[in-house]
């Protein structure tokens, strides 16, 4: 007697579209050529008010753009900015302080790994915050 096993069809994805992720690149491209500081150029692609944020309102849809080739390049972009060192005044962009609470062994570790890489605990953290984060490994509440 021949058993026969059903395979579950999968969903596809629904995809980022197109003609929004290229003006998006578009967009940045022009700005990166400008030579924006990085905090200018992030505020105005991947701050809250930015054109990432206009284009792809959704979670879903932010989810899936970050998925794309051209949002890699414009991580790409941002991180080619931020070696260039240039910073806005504090007049157009005021920093901000946060405090985080972390283990010793956590910090012991930061710590070392700036170290290494001969950059600042603050570079290094803000490079990490910069990056994308999959949500399955955000503990929830």
């Amino acid at each position: 007697m021949e058993t026969t096993h059903s395979i579950p069809q999968m969903q596809p994805r629904p995809s980022v579209p197109a003609n929004r992720t290229q003006e998006l690149h578009r967009i940045a491209s022009e700005l990166f050529r400008q030579q924006a500081d990085w905090v200018t150029f992030f505020r105005k692609i991947l701050g809250v008010e930015g054109v990432v944020r206009q284009l792809f309102p959704s979670t879903a849809e932010l989810t899936q753009l970050e998925q794309t080739q051209e949002y890699a390049e414009i991580q790409q972009m941002l991180a080619k900015l931020r070696e260039r060192g240039t910073t806005p005044s504090s007049e157009t962009e005021p920093t901000r302080v946060i405090t985080v609470r972390l283990p010793k062994s956590l910090h012991e570790s930061l710590r070392t790994e700036a170290h290494e890489k001969r950059t600042s605990m603050n570079k290094l953290c803000i490079s990490k915050l910069l990056q994308m984060v999959d949500e399955e490994l955000i503990p929830h509440d």
